[in-house]
């Protein structure tokens, strides 16, 4: 077990901000001993999970292979894209799903429109809960407590001048996203950028993951998000959600 929790301590230590590190800065963001680190990266070089560039580690994609083993064991994400596929066919727009994970989320499928001007996501981006319609989706189905934990984790970071941070705005904001069954997001994690969400339960009617609609703020306003791209979204929600139930 101990083991298993070093090697993902590992894995986690790398990412957007971190696609480069030496032993000892692995040693240092994982709290593990330099002796311990080194060993632990040098079975998972041997394994294929890492690569060395001289002094520096960095991620091989067989680390793919885990979160593929992940979302090929549930076939909601099958559905869920299926799904996708339609309403991006209706409303030309991009969507994409996700699911909660510590405090940000992880785009777990993702159908891009075919435009040249694109919100740019891919399957594994990590962003934060918080400031994304997803997230605020996510965390609007947490328990109180589970909501207490988040907040204690997190100073909410500012993105754009419009971006919420005041942690009973959130609360308030949440509250109503759980009310109201949706989340519309106008340019808080980016500038330009309108996000639409709903979410996507299991058939005991828990929040398992949450489906979006993203598009720039100069070709898409927010009330013609809620009046034309609401109503397709929930209807795909819908639909993944009556296979999730069939299948409990």
């Amino acid at each position: 077990m101990q083991a298993a929790e070093r090697s993902f301590a590992i894995i986690r230590a790398f990412g957007q901000r971190h696609q480069m590190l030496s032993q000892a800065q692995v040693a240092e963001l994982t709290g593990l001993s330099r002796a311990t680190t080194r060993r632990f990266l040098l079975t998972m070089e041997a394994l294929g999970y890492v690569g060395r560039d001289g002094r520096n580690y960095f991620l091989r994609p067989r680390v793919l292979d885990l979160g593929y083993a992940y979302l090929s064991s549930m076939t909601l994400w099958d559905v869920a894209r299926s799904q996708m596929e339609l309403v991006v066919q209706q409303v030309r727009e991009s969507s994409s799903a996700s699911v909660l994970d510590g405090t940000d989320i992880i785009i777990t499928a993702r159908v891009q429109t075919q435009r040249i001007m694109t919100v740019l996501v891919e399957i594994g981006t990590r962003l934060p809960a918080h400031a994304t319609s997803m997230g605020r989706i996510l965390l609007a189905d947490l328990p109180p407590a589970a909501l207490d934990g988040y907040f204690s984790k997190i100073a909410p970071e500012p993105y754009t001048p419009r971006t919420v941070t005041a942690e009973q705005e959130l609360r308030n904001i949440l509250k109503t996203v759980a009310s109201q069954g949706w989340c519309l997001l106008d340019e808080e994690l980016e500038e330009g950028v309108r996000s639409l969400a709903v979410p996507l339960h299991d058939k005991h009617g828990a929040v398992i993951a949450a489906m979006n609609v993203c598009a720039h703020a100069s070709r898409v306003s927010a009330e013609r998000m809620r009046e034309e791209f609401l109503p397709p979204l929930l209807q795909a929600a819908a639909t993944v959600d009556k296979h999730t139930t069939s299948k409990g």
